[in-house]
């Protein structure tokens, strides 16, 4: 593997840096979502409305930590930027966009 491909320390550093600020923003997040008790009926609809959008985005935070957790372990055996489906490389600039995909491009849905 070229190590100017991929440069794994960098990487590693780049995927621990993502999962600690999606972390946070997942804990932030969990704070909002159980700091809403307005009693007022309509101000409760309001919220319960903001509430629909932060949960979708904590969905789709846990779906990238899960990844990025994921692409850490493929880090650790030796496995990352490696296709998990082909066992081709996978591209830098793949890489560089989707951190911690496990699937070259030929290989993605």
């Amino acid at each position: 593997m070229n190590a100017d491909l991929h440069d794994l320390s960098a990487r590693r550093a780049a995927l621990e840096a993502r999962r600690d600020e999606l972390a946070g923003r997942l804990a932030a997040i969990e704070t909002e979502l159980d700091s809403h008790q307005d009693p007022d009926w309509e101000e409760r609809a309001v919220e319960r409305e903001g509430d629909e959008v932060l949960e979708a985005s904590g969905v789709a935070g846990q779906q990238e930590l899960r990844m990025i957790e994921a692409a850490l372990a493929r880090l650790a055996t030796g496995e990352y930027g490696f296709c998990a489906k082909c066992g081709a490389e996978i591209a830098a600039a793949r890489l560089d966009a989707l951190p911690w995909t496990p699937l070259c491009r030929n290989c993605a849905p």
